[in-house]
This record gives structure tokens, sequence and C-alpha cells, in this order.
């Protein structure tokens, strides 16, 4: 047998074979070429550019099928790009926000709703995956880095969850603020210990939300109540946190209010957030942090430079 000396220097496409990957055939010796896809997304045959062009918009506010009409991926697509980016991006933040010094910190929680309204929820199939959903964020006041996050109920499991993976991300003296919910009462002194200085800050409400307009309710008292430690009443806020809020907002269409956008299933939801937190810590620059050039993470010392997208994908692939 001779083997063929051509070096298959001009080739055409030939279709693809049942893995999807593109044939090739040599327009001298009619040989049939397979070169196996480079998947830098695990399993998904989407390229990087495409992928980073679809994430670029899906973290500037867009909804999915809005990315879909311009990028031309398909939504399913889409949906399992977040999924995928979305579970590495929260084990790199687990792994990788560790040692920071962060003199005061401010906790609060933001709502949105998995499939539909918990009332509707009601014995529903998957009912406990669906309905009120609650993000629970920590932020630096200094370097405004997001220091761990949670997404799931407004209760104690979730709540242990999230303080504990601050106490893991922190080192040192702090302090620490909250909203008035009772959890974090005994919850911040029992997870992060005689380090912190722990307070809340209770807002009385004169009325309940106006029925005639969307508008919050009216608060008439707030009230700076000190729980352990020394807290310094100049630094009791949460006004960070509250701003925080809206970027959450306004950076994903599925927590967009008064619209029928919304995370169909509580894994894509608890996703896109960690996908948001890992591009909010790296990838957007602060206007607080160094006159508007640096990221949060820049400010807390974990990275020396803003990070794309692309390179965000490629430090959080498995």
């Amino acid at each position: 047998m001779i083997a063929s000396a051509c070096t298959h220097e001009k080739l055409a496409k030939h279709g693809k074979d049942r893995k999807g990957n593109q044939r090739w055939k040599c327009c001298r010796c009619n040989v049939t070429v397979v070169r196996e896809m480079e998947r830098p997304l695990g399993n998904m045959r989407l390229e990087m550019d495409k992928a980073v062009a679809v994430l670029k918009m899906l973290l500037e506010g867009m909804s999915i099928r809005a990315c879909e009409r311009i990028t031309g991926v398909n939504r399913d697509t889409i949906c399992d790009l977040v999924l995928h980016v979305g579970q590495n991006c929260d084990r790199f933040l687990k792994d990788g926000i560790r040692g920071v010094k962060a003199k005061y910190i401010e906790l609060d929680e933001i709502w949105s709703f998995v499939g539909c309204k918990a009332k509707a929820a009601v014995g529903k199939e998957n009912s406990e995956e669906m309905g009120d959903s609650w993000t629970w964020l920590a932020i630096d006041a200094d370097s405004k880095l997001i220091l761990s996050h949670a997404v799931g109920k407004r209760d104690v499991n979730t709540c242990d969850a999230f303080l504990s993976q601050l106490n893991r991300a922190t080192v040192g003296r702090t302090q620490v603020t909250s909203d008035g919910f009772s959890t974090y009462t005994h919850g911040v002194p029992m997870h992060m210990g005689s380090r912190v200085d722990f307070a809340q800050i209770i807002k009385s409400y004169s009325s309940s939300q106006s029925e005639t307009r969307y508008s919050p309710a009216t608060i008439s008292n707030i009230e700076k109540v000190p729980r352990f430690g020394n807290p310094d009443e100049a630094h009791i806020s949460t006004s960070y946190s509250e701003r925080l809020n809206l970027s959450v907002r306004m950076h994903n269409r599925r927590f967009t209010r008064l619209t029928n956008a919304h995370s169909k299933s509580a894994e894509h939801h608890s996703a896109a957030v960690s996908l948001f937190v890992a591009f909010y810590n790296y990838c957007r620059k602060h206007e607080s942090c160094g006159k508007g050039k640096q990221t949060p993470a820049m400010a807390a010392g974990l990275t020396d430079h803003v990070w794309s997208i692309k390179e965000l994908l490629k430090a959080t692939v498995n």
C-alpha cells in the first residue's frame, strides 16, 4: 500500500459528519478530511465571537428573543449559553473572591420571580421552584465589589449559605449593615464571629403601596439599631446595596418590572445572576473606582486590568 503524498492544501467544504464537525474534500486527490471543531464553550458548537456578542447584549439589559433576532443565534442556544457560562462564573466567584479586606459591608435582597408570581404558583408542578425568588447581595462600600451572592427564597437556609460565602470571602475586622430582616439579627454574628461590628436599619412605612400608580410605600421613619460589637454610626447605611439593586434590574432583562420578562427556571435564573456578578466585578468599570477607570475587582486588588467578556469566559472555563 502506498500512502498519499498530497498535503491537502486546497480544500472545499464537503458537508458535516454526525457530530456536526465540518468535512473537507481535497480538490487534488478527492480525499475527505474531517477536522474537529474547536469548542471553547464545552460541548456547545457556538463560536466564541458570537457567544461574546450575545453575552454583551444580555448584560446590557436586552431580552433573549431580541438577541436572537439581532445575532441569529437560536434562543434555546442562548439559554444553554447562559446556563453553561453562569454556572462556571458561580464556581469562579466562590473560588476567586477570597481574602478581601472590606472595612464596610452592606447587605440587601432584591425580589424577582421564576415561572409565575407566587399566587399563581400554588398547586402547580414544580411549585417549590416557581414563584418568588430573592437575590441576596453583599457589597463592599469602598471598592463596590460584590463579595457574595445567593439566589433562593427569603428564608434561613438561603441566608446561611449567603453569609457563609461572605465569611469565606473576607478577612479582618469589618462592619456589616443590613436591612431589618430578622434572620440577619443572629445570622451575621453567628457566621462572622467576633470580627464583625453589626447594625441594622429598620424602616417604618406609613402606608401600603399606592393602588393608583406603581410606587413604593412612603417611609415614615428610619432607625439605626446596633446589634453586635461597636459599629460606627456614621457608616450604618445600605445606600450602596440599594443602588446595586438598580444596576441588577438595569442589566438583567429578567429583573425588569412591569414587563413579561422573567426567568422560566430557577436554574437559569441563578446562572444569570452569577454571570452578572462576574461581569459587574471584573468587566464593568465603576464610576467611583479610580475616577471611573477601574472595575470593583481592580479596586479590591483582585486584578490589575479591566477584563473583556472573552477573557472572563476563558477564566471561568472548566
